[in-house]
């Protein structure tokens, strides 16, 4: 590397060390979702009580925690006004544009983004690659339940009432095929597995020769928000769920869930007591 290269590299900025531990006590307490006392946000924080009280204390004073009947630590009323402010400034669609632009970029593939409309899923941003593909997506294509990756995840994370009525519109656009009753099981038994694993593929479907990883972004409310989905041709790319592709796409969907205010484990149909 050329002395001008390596001068162009941005060098790390130097903080103060001692709101690095106040952050990370903070992410310590999210992570937790509920009051700690001061023992656990020590232990959790892998720091002794006695470093870790004075910071609490001066969290305290600024109203970004508060302190309950028994001693425990949460957030407090500054937390809830950022909290607010954040959440009245926040775009999950504008936010995910620059992810949906660097995993293009990166994997070459055409990547898509749908939101959940009155009609079913419907693809609001499309990349596409810079390889000649035949899809047949283009804005306001609304996606089928059934028979896409990008339905089915859907599917898997929305209320049994929603679902059925979006079923029900999917039949009439599939000219009134609707599902048997051995086919509904397994498709419940494959929504099942999509909410486990996170991820959903559709390989030649509902193109021939198209091959499509699909997974959900969830919001603060831990409710799904949108599905985004990596698109490429047929033995072009890794389709199984532990390759490079699926990798990068939960990696992407995680870290927009995260700073859409999502910090929890995926929920499923069955922990939100939607029955099957």
């Amino acid at each position: 590397m050329s002395e001008d290269m390596a001068s162009a590299e941005p060098k790390p900025q130097r903080g103060i060390l001692s709101l690095d531990s106040s952050g990370l006590i903070l992410s310590v307490l999210v992570a937790a979702g509920r009051p700690l006392s001061l023992k656990d946000v020590a232990r959790a924080a892998d720091m002794p009580t006695a470093k870790a009280f004075p910071h609490l204390v001066s969290l305290l004073k600024t109203g970004v925690l508060s302190r309950d009947a028994d001693g425990c630590f949460g957030p407090g009323p500054l937390s809830l006004q950022l909290g607010l402010t954040a959440l009245q400034r926040l775009s999950p669609t504008r936010e995910a544009e620059q992810d949906i632009l660097q995993m293009s970029r990166e994997t070459g593939m055409s990547v898509a983004m749908a939101v959940l409309g009155p009609l079913g899923p419907t693809i609001m941003r499309l990349e596409e690659s810079a390889r000649p593909q035949h899809i047949s997506l283009r804005l306001g294509t609304v996606m089928s339940m059934v028979h896409t990756a990008i339905g089915r995840v859907f599917a898997a994370h929305v209320a049994e009432d929603v679902l059925q009525d979006l079923l029900a519109q999917d039949a009439i656009r599939m000219a009134g095929a609707e599902l048997s009753d051995a086919a509904m099981a397994d498709y419940k038994l494959q929504l099942k597995k999509i909410a486990e694993t996170g991820i959903d593929t559709a390989l030649d479907a509902p193109v021939p020769g198209i091959h499509t990883l699909a997974a959900p972004v969830f919001d603060h409310t831990g409710s799904i928000c949108m599905v985004i989905a990596l698109i490429g041709s047929a033995g072009s790319f890794d389709t199984s769920y532990e390759g490079k592709s699926a990798h990068s796409l939960q990696n992407a969907v995680q870290g927009l869930s995260l700073r859409l205010g999502y910090a929890g484990i995926a929920p499923t149909r069955e922990s939100a007591g939607v029955r099957a």
